[in-house]
């Protein structure tokens, strides 16, 4: 009974269902990435804003009902990342974006991980960057509006908006600060790396 309880609670409770949950957002997303159907990108947009949301619920029930957990701090940036890494080789797939640009945004991300990793092994937390934070801001909204891709006529307006050439400009925006945020976070590795050192010389 005890090894259940402590099971449900690190496993079973509400932020880490909620994450689960997102992990299966994936496929439906993918499958209604259809170029030649309107509705069914928008549906498709509409899942990815829903996963996006969520990620935010869940970390904010999380700290607020005191039920950050291992299992959550793992699967949950997972999760994001997994949902993300999909849809850009999808769009990339579909021939609505570069390929190089997914390779960009995949590699950068790839090497903050290892580099955090690197930084927790050695008992040195890296906090996340503004230029970080605005990378991520700006990558999912632009895909939003690669998974919309086609021209629609927003309300108030006569003109139609280019939702893909949008999300285009947005993705080569995060491209920008995706490489500006990695030379922060290296200079911070740097930086905590000596502090760390420092100490332990002292």
């Amino acid at each position: 009974m005890k090894r259940y309880e402590r099971f449900r609670r690190e496993v079973l409770n509400l932020p880490n269902m909620i994450t689960i949950g997102r992990l299966f957002l994936i496929p439906p997303v993918l499958w209604w990435m259809d170029i030649v159907d309107p509705h069914l990108c928008v549906l498709s947009a509409m899942l990815f804003m829903l996963a996006a949301v969520l990620d935010i619920i869940d970390g904010w029930l999380a700290r607020r009902a005191g039920l950050v957990t291992v299992f959550g701090k793992f699967v949950d940036p997972l999760a994001d990342k997994m949902m993300v890494a999909a849809v850009l080789v999808y769009l990339a797939a579909d021939g609505r974006m570069p390929p190089w640009l997914v390779a960009v945004l995949l590699i950068r991300d790839f090497y903050i991980n290892g580099l955090r990793s690197l930084a927790s092994s050695e008992g040195v937390v890296i906090a996340a960057s503004a230029g970080g934070k605005a990378k991520t801001a700006f990558q999912m909204v632009g895909i939003c509006m690669l998974l919309l891709h086609y021209r629609y006529r927003m309300p108030g307006f006569d003109a139609m908006v280019d939702f893909h050439r949008l999300g285009l400009v947005l993705l080569g925006l995060s491209v920008v600060l995706s490489l500006v945020s990695a030379v922060q976070y290296t200079l911070g590795f740097g930086e905590a790396m000596a502090q760390a050192n420092q100490k332990q010389g002292d």
